[in-house]
């Protein structure tokens, strides 16, 4: 059972952002304090890659854990109790779109990496050390 009104949840839904999110500029400005330089939202990739390294063929998804529902022992996902079957489809629908966004992309020589908000950002919605993923995107990016 919803708490506010159909309204009031039509009204927050659409007011979530799809690019430019909490955890995508963080990870964008750790990258770019560290020396590297990217694109945004790349719309020559398949999916519009969050952050993309061109010249080293390196696509970076960061993903929602909520919209791409990312797995059981998430700490921030969660799955609605009302409307189930739109919510269980919506989600579906999002799940096979990323893995054909990165079978594409991949099939065209590139290297992807996923990144998920929980690595990003703690349930309080805390930025985290994310001295690892930069560690992880530095031996992608410079490894050949």
């Amino acid at each position: 059972m919803d708490f506010v009104s159909k309204e009031k949840r039509t009204k927050i839904m659409k007011s979530i952002k799809s690019k430019d999110t909490k955890p995508e500029v963080i990870l964008r400005k750790t990258l770019f304090k560290n020396g590297l330089r990217y694109r945004i939202n790349y719309k020559n990739l398949s999916g519009k890659p969050d952050i993309v390294f061109v010249s080293k063929k390196l696509a970076i998804f960061v993903h929602g854990c909520f919209w791409h529902q990312h797995d059981d022992n998430c700490e921030i996902t969660n799955k609605p109790e009302s409307n189930k079957r739109f919510w269980s489809d919506k989600f579906k629908k999002n799940m096979e779109r990323d893995k054909r966004n990165i079978k594409e992309i991949e099939t065209m020589g590139w290297r992807t990496l996923t990144l998920w908000e929980c690595q990003i950002l703690d349930k309080n919605r805390k930025p985290r050390d994310i001295s690892r993923i930069l560690k992880e995107i530095k031996i992608k990016l410079f490894s050949n």
